[in-house]
């Protein structure tokens, strides 16, 4: 029997802790429950304080990892004794086990055109047998998006992957979710460019120091305006802790 997750939070938010994340979900998987699968970090939980509806989306979730190194070092500070689980990882994980059981089918839907049909195309190379039924890139129009949701429903893969992007990921698999009823959905954000090779991943060394952010902001300057949210995050959950260890003992 599969370990179950034990629920805590961030800033009002759920996070689902345990030590193995791949087994629950492959028992899923094999059982066909339906799940939806956010990973979770300090720029989405700041999203989520100023829109409602993403907010819902995540409580609603059935599994919310701790991806991020802000949520994982705010858990730590509650001393929760957890390790950042990134998204990319946990991804990575399901795909790499298909060979060690029954394949179960995957579909990689999201990146500019060519990225994922890429993607799936060297992971197919690494896992032997791994039976991805489709590709979708995630520019489209309200016709092709139709006949995304048609091409879904007829082939009902178990697995699927969606990089679109926080929230619009989010939003995507909440609202079409029931098109596929038993399969686990995955936000994977940028996870088809990394494995396409037209990105890399942070540095090891980088990764152990909280700061891949950094090496991300390196690669997509751009998104400077998005990484405020990491202070703010910061700033909100030190006095959110505090407030918490000033009620505690306040408390008889």
């Amino acid at each position: 029997m599969s370990e179950t997750p034990t629920l805590s939070s961030v800033l009002g938010l759920p996070i689902h802790l345990m030590n193995d994340y791949p087994g629950w979900l492959r028992s899923r998987l094999q059982q066909g429950i339906g799940t939806h699968v956010v990973t979770l970090n300090a720029e989405m939980t700041m999203q989520a304080e100023c829109d409602a509806t993403l907010a819902k989306v995540i409580d609603q979730a059935e599994l919310v990892i701790p991806d991020g190194a802000g949520v994982v070092l705010y858990l730590r500070l509650q001393g929760k004794h957890i390790q950042r689980y990134p998204g990319i990882e946990l991804a990575e994980s399901l795909l790499q086990s298909s060979q060690q059981q029954e394949p179960f089918s995957v579909f990689f839907l999201g990146g500019a055109p060519g990225v994922a049909q890429l993607a799936a195309a060297k992971w197919q190379q690494q896992v032997p047998g791994l039976n991805i039924v489709g590709t979708q890139h995630g520019y489209l129009d309200s016709t092709e998006t139709e006949k995304l949701r048609q091409t879904l429903t007829q082939l009902q893969p178990q697995l699927i992957f969606v990089g679109l992007g926080v929230p619009r990921q989010e939003f995507w698999i909440a609202q079409n979710r029931f098109l596929c009823p038993q399969a686990t959905w995955i936000g994977v954000g940028g996870s088809f460019d990394i494995w396409a090779g037209i990105k890399s991943r942070a540095p090891n060394w980088l990764a152990a120091n909280h700061l891949e952010w950094l090496y991300r902001l390196y690669q997509e300057p751009w998104r400077w305006r998005r990484m405020l949210a990491l202070p703010k995050f910061t700033q909100k959950a030190l006095i959110h802790l505090t407030q918490q260890r000033v009620l505690g003992k306040m408390l008889p």
